[in-house]
């Protein structure tokens, strides 16, 4: 298999999740290896370019944020990131003109919209994947997120609130595109409405609006138009870590289950992995369009 871009640049703004700024965010064809990069437009006499990936990672509070050596930050990029996955897209120069991507309505479904519109492209490099050699686990007795071999790849979560709108629920899915485009793309992200004046004290979901996101109350879901799923939660939860784990810089042989996991296990799961030499290898895609658990 080939590695893939972006046959041209397709612009997209709007309203970011936890500052409130309106966004402006262009997503352009890159080189080939040269992976998923972001540029801050809206930077002049320091480093405006830092690259998606896991060592990059500076914070995981409610989302994901990646940052360089001078300081500067996107944020909010996994919903993004795991459009351009599900995309399998390699190579990509993201700029945006603020420290966070739009977050559009909540789910990463307006973003694989923008890149079917502009179309992709093969290019003239061999796509790589990582493939799980032993199994790789962090966490602890409350929460854990872990990657295994397996014969077909995949992601699988479970998750446990009180709300009854939620409860207990768990979901899985196979790593190929139509699975992750018709299952997992349009869960949006939720919240709670007694967590959001914390939040707004705290900086964060300044821009979160039912427009863009799941709002509970103690009785249950507060949006007029109600869920995409029954289990939509759980199947954003996924989608948050197709997105994190997307951060390896190539897509994963093997299985993702996380059991109450967030951004900050995700992350921490990746690092681990590249930790241990003897849990993975770097291998070639095949040529023809397989289900990833064939490439060898």
């Amino acid at each position: 298999m080939q590695q893939h871009t972006l046959k041209s640049w397709i612009t997209c703004s709007g309203i970011a999740l936890h500052s409130g700024a309106r966004v402006s965010m262009t997503l352009h064809p890159a080189e080939p290896n040269t992976g998923v990069v972001f540029v801050r437009t809206d930077i002049s006499g320091r480093d405006n370019v830092i690259p998606a990936r896991y060592d990059h990672v500076v914070d995981t509070r409610l989302c994901t944020v990646i940052g360089n050596g001078d300081g500067v930050t996107v944020a909010t990029i996994e919903h993004l990131m795991a459009a351009l996955s599900t995309s399998e897209i390699d190579n990509a120069r993201i700029e945006i003109d603020g420290p966070e991507v739009p977050i559009m309505d909540g789910s990463a479904e307006p973003f694989l919209f923008l890149i079917e519109c502009t179309g992709t492209v093969p290019q003239k490099a061999t796509r790589k994947a990582i493939k799980i050699l032993k199994s790789v686990t962090v966490g602890n007795a409350e929460k854990t997120a872990s990657l295994s071999p397996s014969v077909e790849s995949g992601f699988s979560f479970e998750i446990e609130f009180p709300n009854p709108a939620i409860g207990r629920q768990s979901q899985s899915v196979r790593r190929d595109t139509g699975a992750l485009r018709a299952e997992i793309s349009r869960a949006r992200t939720f919240g709670f409405l007694s967590d959001i004046e914390k939040l707004r004290k705290m900086g964060l979901a300044r821009g979160g609006t039912m427009d863009n996101a799941i709002v509970l109350s103690d009785e249950g879901v507060m949006n007029e138009d109600g869920l995409r799923f029954p289990d939509e939660f759980v199947r954003h939860k996924i989608l948050d870590s197709v997105g994190d784990i997307y951060l390896a810089g190539y897509p994963i042989i093997g299985h993702y289950h996380g059991w109450k996991s967030g951004h900050a296990l995700n992350n921490e799961l990746v690092r681990t992995l590249f930790s241990r030499p003897d849990a993975w290898h770097l291998v070639d895609c095949p040529k023809v369009s397989t289900p990833l658990a064939a490439c060898a």
